[in-house]
């Protein structure tokens, strides 16, 4: 499953929430093969994020019911597809 949609409404909600700065000081390699005994809990992630980018405020409301871990997976994921999508740009 991908983000679709607006990046910088996630990462909006994410940093407001104080997610973005302990994940910039992982190990993301060690997080990344750990996120796989997590799937079903960042998949539920990843639809809560799809479904409500259109406003932050409730966005946030609905990621707080999900742990910290889960919310880094999904700040990780947010960072791989703005990379993805920047290396596509500079591609063109």
């Amino acid at each position: 499953m991908y983000l679709q949609g607006n990046l910088q409404a996630v990462f909006d909600a994410l940093y407001h929430m104080g997610v973005i700065d302990p994940v910039l000081e992982m190990d993301w390699g060690q997080a990344l093969d750990e996120m796989t005994d997590h799937a079903d809990d960042f998949f539920q992630v990843m639809v809560v994020a799809n479904n409500y980018q259109d406003d932050v405020q409730e966005l946030m409301a609905n990621l707080k019911k999900f742990d910290q871990q889960t919310l880094s997976y999904l700040a990780m994921e947010v960072a791989r597809e703005y990379a993805d999508y920047h290396s596509r740009e500079t591609l063109h």
